[in-house]
């Protein structure tokens, strides 16, 4: 096992972080500074991260209906409350799989498997993250084309994957990127303020009726789910045929 899975599968982080931790040289084999990404350490390897002992750990993987008002980080410099405070300490070593921001409520999942983290959060694997969206004003339809094939944002070209209208000012909406408050900038670039937004879908795994605040384990059958076994069957935007949605 490559040296950054080793660390990701000890509950330290994704690949990406873990790989950030090598190249810093924080990182250490028997004793001896590693900065070699293809390095495999085996059982009997002493494996430290700034001088302390790491090992792989079992992994643990929890879905979290988050509630607005509550951060998805482990501490915040504002003295916000974090969705650490809505969990057991006993889950204190996990961490977020991407992130919900302050208002926005849903599923949020949290894991010690970095191998899990790079294949939900890695822009190339497209995993559909689905929204409910609630709108201060009745939606234009006519709109849906715009959002459809982008708006730029901080340098990038920003999609909504699929949208569907339910209600005149009630929406649900597809991502497969992973922009900052991605789609309440969108809402906002053409003029539309997003009063309610909740996560209720990411890949096949869905928050169903599980409370605000509470959490639960994932099984066995939704772990593999999650690593793309099956596809969720798409929505098509109102009015037009699911084939011309991208």
């Amino acid at each position: 096992m490559r040296l950054n899975r080793f660390l990701a599968a000890t509950g330290l982080g994704s690949r990406r972080h873990c790989d950030d931790l090598i190249a810093a040289g924080r990182v250490t084999i028997n004793g001896k500074v590693c900065t070699n990404f293809s390095a495999q350490p085996d059982a009997l390897d002493h494996v430290k991260v700034d001088g302390k002992l790491v090992r792989a750990a079992p992994t643990v993987t929890i879905m979290l209906h988050k509630p607005a008002g509550f951060v998805s980080t482990r501490k915040d410099q504002h003295a916000r409350n974090t969705v650490f405070d809505l969990l057991p300490q006993k889950f204190s070593c996990l961490f977020n799989v991407g992130r919900l921001d302050a208002q926005t409520e849903g599923l949020l999942l949290l894991t010690n498997d970095g191998e899990l983290a790079q294949r939900l959060t890695h822009p190339r694997y497209k995993v559909d993250k689905e929204y409910e969206v609630t709108l201060q004003q009745p939606w234009d339809p006519a709109l849906a084309p715009k959002l459809l094939r982008g708006i730029f944002l901080d340098g990038q070209r920003a999609k909504i994957a699929q949208l569907h209208s339910i209600a005149p000012t009630r929406l649900r909406v597809v991502l497969r990127q992973g922009i900052n408050r991605q789609i309440r900038r969108m809402f906002e670039a053409i003029e539309y303020r997003v009063k309610h937004l909740v996560r209720v879908r990411i890949g096949n795994l869905r928050l169903a009726d599980l409370p605000r605040g509470h959490w639960r384990a994932l099984t066995k059958r939704e772990l593999q789910s999650l690593v793309g076994r099956a596809p969720a069957k798409p929505f098509s935007v109102a009015g037009a045929p699911p084939s011309t949605v991208k």
